[in-house]
C-alpha cells in the first residue's frame, strides 16, 4: 500500500511530531467532534436532514470539517464523517437518529448475516469521502494543521450491528461473543477490512493521522477485550501504519484496558477524562503518547474552572515528549465556542510536553 500525498510531508506538521514523540514547537491541541452543533456556523452551514446526507455531500463534508481550524485554531482537522458510514454505504441498514446515534433497521442476529457484509469499496461505495479529504487537505496544504482521518474499531461498529443500537447493557454483544466466538469472529474479520479500506481511502486523498474510534470498548473487561477486540483492532492499526501515518486509539471508560491499548500498535493512546493523565502515561506504558483529557462538561463552568483544569492536564501531561491535547470525549452540543478559543490559546501558551527548547 502507498501513502497519500499528506504522509510524505507529515512530519511537517505539530501533531505529527507529537504523535511521534519528538519536539515541538507547542502542545498541538484539537477537540472530538469540533465540528458539530456547539458552533452557530455548522448550524447554518448543515440545516436538517440526515448526517449521513452532509456527509455524503463531499463539498459541505469539507466546509464543515475546516470551520473549527478557522474557528478555534486547533492544530487538527478532523474529517466530518461517522464511524457507521463504511456498514450503511454496503447496505447493511444503518441510519443515525438525531439524539439517539446510529440505529439498525434488521440487527444481525446469525451467521447468515454475514452475507450482508461484503468487503468495503471507497471508490465506488463512499467516493465522497475521498473528495471530501481531498478539498480539506488542498486547503491545509502549506499550513501547520493536520488532516486527521478516522474509522470506528470493529468491535464498536460490531455493538451497534449486533445490539440495533447504543446500549447500556451491551447483553447481545457478549452473548454473540462468547456464545458463538466463530461467528463473532468472521464479524471482525470483515469489519477489520471495511475499517481498514474507509482509513486507507482517506490517508490516500490527504489524510495525515488516524484514529480509530473504540468508544464502546470500555463495556469490556480485560480479559474480554484481550479476546475478542484487540485483535482486530491491531490488524486495523498495522495496516493503517503501513502507510506511513501515526496512529490513535481511543475509547471511553477504558482506564482497566490501557496497558492493553498500550500493546494494540497505535502510536497514541486517548484517553477519557476518568483517568489522570499521569497514571494513564504508566498504564500505557514506554514508548507512546497520550491523548487528551480534560472532562467534556467542565468546559460548561466558569473560566476560572477551565483554566485550572487545563492547567492540570498540562501539568499531568510532564515535559515528556508525546502530548496531544483533547478533551476526554466529544465537544457537548451547549459549549460556548468562545471557551474552546480560549483552551487553544492557553494549552499553546502554556503546554510542555516535547516542546521545543
Amino acid at each position: 500500500m502507498t501513502a497519500g500525498p499528506a504522509a510524505e510531508e507529515a512530519a511537517l506538521t505539530t501533531l505529527v511530531r507529537a504523535c511521534r514523540r519528538q519536539p515541538v514547537p507547542h502542545t498541538p491541541v484539537w477537540f472530538m467532534r469540533q465540528a458539530g452543533r456547539s458552533l452557530p456556523e455548522y448550524r447554518k452551514a448543515r440545516g436538517e436532514g440526515s448526517i449521513l446526507a452532509t456527509i455524503a455531500d463531499a463539498e459541505l463534508s469539507a466546509e464543515l470539517t475546516l470551520q473549527p481550524v478557522r474557528r478555534y485554531g486547533v492544530d487538527a482537522a478532523i474529517l466530518f464523517s461517522d464511524i457507521t458510514v463504511p456498514v450503511h454505504a454496503v447496505g447493511f441498514g444503518v441510519d443515525v437518529e438525531p439524539g439517539r446515534g446510529p440505529v439498525v433497521a434488521e440487527p444481525f442476529r446469525s451467521p447468515a448475516d454475514l452475507r450482508r457484509l461484503r468487503p468495503l469499496e471507497p471508490d465506488t461505495d463512499t467516493p465522497y469521502v475521498g473528495e471530501a479529504a481531498g478539498m480539506v487537505a488542498r486547503e491545509l496544504a502549506g499550513t501547520d494543521v493536520a488532516l486527521v482521518g478516522f474509522a470506528g474499531a470493529p468491535f464498536t461498529v460490531a455493538s451497534y450491528l449486533v445490539e440495533g443500537g447504543p446500549s447500556r447493557t451491551f447483553a447481545r454483544v457478549k452473548a454473540l461473543m462468547h456464545g458463538d466466538p466463530a461467528t463473532w469472529d468472521e464479524l471482525m474479520d470483515r469489519l477489520t477490512g471495511m475499517a481498514t479500506s474507509f482509513a486507507t481511502a482517506q490517508v490516500r486523498a490527504g489524510a495525515s493521522v488516524v484514529q480509530l474510534f473504540d468508544s464502546w470498548a470500555g463495556c469490556l473487561s480485560p480479559r474480554e477485550y484481550e479476546r475478542f477486540a484487540l485483535p482486530a483492532t491491531t490488524r486495523v492499526l498495522a495496516d493503517v501504519a503501513a502507510l506511513g501515518v501515526p496512529t490513535i486509539l481511543f475509547g471511553v471508560g477504558t482506564g482497566e484496558l490501557l496497558p492493553l491499548m498500550g500493546t494494540s500498535g497505535a502510536d497514541v493512546v486517548g484517553v477519557d477524562w476518568r483517568v489522570p493523565l499521569d497514571e494513564a502515561r504508566r498504564r500505557v506504558g514506554p514508548g507512546h503518547a497520550v491523548q487528551g483529557n480534560l472532562d467534556p462538561a467542565l468546559v460548561l463552568a466558569p473560566w476560572g474552572v477551565v483554566e485550572a483544569e487545563t492547567e492540570d492536564v498540562l501539568a499531568r501531561a510532564g515535559t515528556e515528549p508525546g502530548h496531544v491535547f483533547n478533551l476526554g470525549h466529544g465537544v457537548l452540543p451547549e459549549t460556548d465556542p468562545t471557551v474552546l478559543e480560549r483552551v487553544v490559546e492557553l494549552v499553546h501558551a502554556r503546554g510542555r510536553a516535547g516542546v521545543a527548547p
